[in-house]
């Protein structure tokens, strides 16, 4: 099993093996490059399709942008992203189709070791340096809106048509249909036809 694979499985991996580091400086390279172009530049829509090519064509993430890895991430049609949108993408990231994320959304799949001990640095066989990662994915459901500043952490499901509030820090599962905020990010109420505007 590649390091790759381990690491798509949720298993501990070795992060320093040479296909994830090229997969991560492409992903940071095409990042950087996407921030340095205006909004209306159409080479960000080829650096997307290039970064997430299994994701649908019609995204616009407003910039700057981050990921780790990017291939590892799917997004729906319409999505949309406000500035600072960071993707770790060690896991898969799958997001569905209408979301809509505010400045400063952080999406973490990575997880580290609790134990100090663990989280250490340790040299391979080949001399080289490297610690213990590991990741759980995420998958976001149709027609969601997370306000500014929300965490999604590693191993959540957040269901469709749910509102997470601006500063949440999402650690477990968000069923579809409510608002939810908070650190931890908790169920507020079921989202009703009274809450129409129109």
């Amino acid at each position: 099993m590649t390091e790759n694979e381990k690491m798509l499985a949720g298993m501990i991996y070795d992060p320093n093996d040479d296909e994830l580091i090229a997969k991560r400086r492409l992903a940071h390279r095409l990042s950087a490059e996407y921030n340095t172009l205006t909004e209306d530049d159409e080479r960000r829509g080829e650096i997307l399709r290039t970064l997430m090519p299994d994701s649908d064509k019609n995204i616009y993430l407003q910039g700057p942008i981050q990921f780790d890895y990017g291939c590892n991430t799917v997004m729906g049609e319409n999505t949309y992203a406000n500035f600072n949108l960071v993707v770790l993408d060690v896991c898969p990231v799958t997001i569905g189709k209408n979301v809509y994320m505010g400045p400063n959304v952080s999406i973490l799949t990575a997880l580290h070791p609790m134990r100090w001990q663990e989280r250490l640095p340790y040299q391979r066989d080949d001399g080289v340096w490297t610690d213990y990662e590991y990741g759980k994915p995420i998958v976001i459901g149709d027609n969601c809106w997370f306000g500014g500043n929300v965490t999604v952490c590693g191993g959540v499901t957040i269901g469709e048509g749910s509102v997470i509030g601006a500063g949440s820090v999402v650690v477990k599962d968000i069923p579809a249909g409510v608002l939810a905020a908070g650190n931890p990010c908790r169920v507020i109420r079921p989202i009703t036809d009274q809450d129409s505007i129109v």
